[in-house]
């Protein structure tokens, strides 16, 4: 790493490993678990997701608690089954190429695809060692996440971030190569060796101008997405479709949804848009970045999330959800720590 790159890292605290940015706050965390005087305090803050929602929990359980008419069209595909089952599940489902894959538990964007074509799909399947969903491939034009919690005696929640999501990706200019284009890119260039590993076979190709590349399809900062914070477009509109979603099933009262929708008028309009994912206790508030937020201004907001879930996770268990014990809490963290280093060796 040159000595630029060096000092921007230092600098830009957006940039930072997870667990530095977060050590300097670590201490009211722990405050909440004692006043809980259980370390999973967050376990009763979506009651029907296991853990919370905190990790490792599964993409079938989130999509089954949310209306059909705002889920892509997914499947289930179980590793280690003989292609031509695959092939066959595919068809019976109706799903067209190009699709995305993903596996179920996952994280990250660890080892999510586009598969184009049944060939892909087979390579895909024959090394994933887990198993995974395939979806449709949502092509609306605008991507987002809201931020939204709701404590469950009030009717209306708030929806605390808005941000618009552009993928990692370069533009060719007709002339430089693929790996000249990453090198100059703001975000690219700090993240050499996962593009090394993504895209080598193609760094000698010679984008032409205008032509959009993307680096990488997940819409999240641990991929290298751009975020625009859209905190002016947050009004009642808006709240009133996540209001909706939150008393769908009455369990979703804490998290971050991840949206595809035609316009941003149509996402307030409650039409024209698909939710992707939904992270519950574990979710970032994720539009402290790419606004130029001081650090202490994004801690605050940090804590005021924390705040939030501890107090949303704290009424939930006097109603009876209890929270977990430290032993199933731990097995189950012990159980998906395996499981995602398993994916990353893959990815």
């Amino acid at each position: 790493m040159s000595v630029r790159k060096f000092f921007k890292r230092i600098f830009s605290w957006e940039l930072w490993n997870f667990n530095v940015l977060y050590a300097p706050i670590s201490p009211v965390w722990l405050w909440y678990c004692l006043r809980s005087r259980s370390f999973w305090f967050f376990t009763p803050s979506n009651p029907t997701i296991a853990f919370g929602g905190f990790e490792g929990e599964g993409k079938k359980e989130m999509y089954e608690q949310l209306p059909t008419e705002v889920v892509p069209l997914t499947i289930y595909i179980r590793n280690g089954l003989p292609f031509e089952t695959v092939q066959a599940q595919v068809e019976q489902s109706g799903l067209q190429y190009p699709f995305i894959v993903k596996p179920d538990v996952g994280m990250k964007g660890i080892l999510f695809r586009v598969i184009e074509n049944e060939q892909q799909l087979k390579k895909y399947h024959d090394r994933m060692p887990v198993e995974y969903i395939a979806q449709a491939k949502v092509d609306h034009p605008v991507e987002v996440s809201v931020f939204y919690y709701r404590y469950p005696w009030e009717k209306k929640g708030v929806v605390s971030g808005f941000i618009h999501k552009e993928l990692l990706q370069v533009k060719g200019d007709g002339k430089s190569t693929l790996e000249q284009l990453i090198q100059q890119h703001p975000r690219a260039r700090y993240r050499l060796e996962e593009m090394e590993h993504r895209h080598r076979h193609r760094y000698d190709r010679v984008l032409p101008d205008q032509e959009i590349f993307y680096l990488s399809y997940a819409g999240n900062h641990n991929r290298g997405a751009r975020f625009t914070n859209l905190h002016a477009e947050i009004d009642d509109r808006l709240l009133s479709v996540f209001d909706r979603l939150s008393h769908y099933n009455e369990s979703f009262f804490y998290g971050r949804y991840d949206i595809k929708a035609t316009s941003i008028e149509d996402l307030k309009a409650g039409k024209n848009f698909m939710i992707l994912e939904f992270n519950g206790a574990g979710a970032e508030p994720n539009h402290i970045y790419d606004c130029n937020m001081p650090l202490g201004a994004a801690y605050k907001e940090i804590l005021r999330h924390w705040k939030a879930l501890y107090t949303i996770s704290r009424y939930n268990y006097k109603q009876g959800v209890p929270y977990w014990s430290f032993r199933k809490g731990k097995a189950f963290l012990r159980a998906s720590r395996k499981h995602f280093k398993i994916l990353e060796q893959f990815d």
